[in-house]
């Protein structure tokens, strides 16, 4: 399993933290660093997710946790078309 905390120069820009839905409510209206809130969303699978940047960025001590989240492939869910 790779974590932000396991990573040894890979490539990141593909990556995503996977939440169980107990931590999604947890980080949910947090602070991850000062004037930025953690953006949970949901993947093609229905998982929820956030990003490596956020991730990266977590100065929070309450959610430092979120390093050692499992990350997983990105799968965006298809964007609805407007017309």
């Amino acid at each position: 399993m790779i974590t932000y905390n396991t990573l040894d120069g890979e490539d990141t820009s593909t990556l995503v933290g996977l939440l169980t839905l107990e931590q999604k409510e947890l980080i949910h209206g947090q602070l991850y660093a000062p004037d930025s809130f953690y953006n949970e969303i949901q993947d093609l699978n229905d998982d929820w997710i956030i990003s490596v940047e956020e991730i990266a960025n977590t100065s929070n001590p309450d959610t430092l946790w979120v390093k050692d989240l499992p990350l997983i492939p990105y799968e965006p869910k298809p964007t609805p078309s407007p017309f």
